[in-house]
């Protein structure tokens, strides 16, 4: 396994990090353990988790995920040599049953916090993210920002900072990240932060794969100039990138079908693209989904890229990419591709 340091934290997380929304959806708690105890003997110490999983979001679901982590966390006597990441849910009409109001208000936060810690049978999370921001952004299938004129948010970037700086001298939290967020609102916590002496964010947890490349325009600066990572979802694509919608396998219970709300992969022109990436990948020899991983792997604004699976064979080939080089021809034909066809799935 190959290490990365979370920038002056002095923290190493493995370039690999197991993410868990699957957990309580589509795996059971037995094979959660068993992923768990996996990706744990294959080197990785980074498990990313949020109150809201498993996805989708159901009433009967919710917290179903910290809960199979917390299980199995609570057999175990190594949690110190776990980094744990969970999320705090933004504000969402369809979610009020996990909180209500859902903001990221001081009292809000402690109770979101309270929870994960309860069900994840641990005192302390080592990043704590605000899952989406509370205003409205470009984010889950949006690329262009549109401005509501009505809109009711007001500015409360100090009152969050102050909010998890309380937590953060409480030893409830170590460090705090932020997800689903624009370069507007990750300079503004970071100035708020340096302004008022507050911690700032330590990383960005954003969608990132060979269909979805926006972090590149504006937010991988700000990852590099300011060491703020980013800690890759959705690197497959919900297995678009995988290869097995083209290759005739059986897709049934993939995400993209059980859940076809979840559209943000779902298009013909975006299924087009990705087919042409797996063609790539099998021109040289390589696995869609090494390949693809691979490329998220050797990103310079990258700190962890966050796999998912359903099954041990996928759990076993996606951490198995961080041994795969990718042939400098495979590099230019991948770029080629992306400069005709930039970002399909924002």
């Amino acid at each position: 396994m190959i290490y990365t340091k979370l920038g002056n934290t002095g923290i190493e997380v493995s370039r690999i990090c197991l993410g868990t929304m699957t957990f309580g959806e589509q795996n059971t708690e037995q094979e959660a353990h068993e992923q768990l105890n996996y990706a744990l003997s294959m080197g990785i110490n980074f498990i990313d988790t949020a109150e809201l999983y498993s996805v989708p979001g159901r009433k009967e679901t919710q917290g179903s995920t910290e809960r199979y982590i917390g299980t199995w966390l609570k057999k175990r006597k190594d949690r110190d040599k776990l980094i744990l990441a969970t999320k705090i849910v933004g504000p969402s009409p369809g979610l009020t049953y996990i909180r209500n109001p859902l903001n990221f208000s001081r009292e809000q936060i402690r109770l979101a916090l309270d929870g994960s810690l309860k069900r994840l049978h641990t005192d302390y999370i080592d990043i704590y993210q605000l899952h989406w921001p509370e205003r409205n952004v470009n984010n889950f299938g949006k690329l262009g920002f549109k401005h509501d004129a009505n809109e009711k948010w007001e500015d409360n970037f100090l009152e969050i900072l102050q909010s998890l700086n309380e937590l953060i001298e409480e030893g409830k939290i170590r460090h705090w990240g932020l997800s689903n967020e624009t370069p507007w609102g990750v300079m503004n916590f970071i100035r708020k932060a340096e302004q008022c002496g507050l911690p700032k964010p330590i990383t960005i947890q954003n969608p990132y794969n060979l269909l979805n490349r926006s972090y590149e325009v504006g937010l991988a600066e700000i990852s590099i100039r300011e060491n703020i990572g980013l800690l890759a979802y959705s690197p497959l694509a919900f297995g678009l990138l995988t290869g097995k919608y083209h290759n005739g396998a059986d897709v049934l219970k993939s995400r993209i079908k059980l859940f076809p709300k979840l559209s943000r992969y779902s298009s013909e022109h975006v299924y087009q693209i990705a087919e042409k990436y797996t063609d790539i990948a099998y021109k040289y020899g390589l696995s869609p989904s090494q390949m693809t991983l691979a490329f998220v792997n050797t990103r310079p604004f990258l700190w962890s890229t966050i796999i998912g699976a359903t099954t041990m064979d996928q759990l076993k080939e996606n951490i198995g990419s961080i041994h795969v080089s990718i042939p400098d021809e495979a590099f230019r034909e991948i770029e080629s591709l992306h400069k005709i066809n930039s970002n399909p799935a924002p």
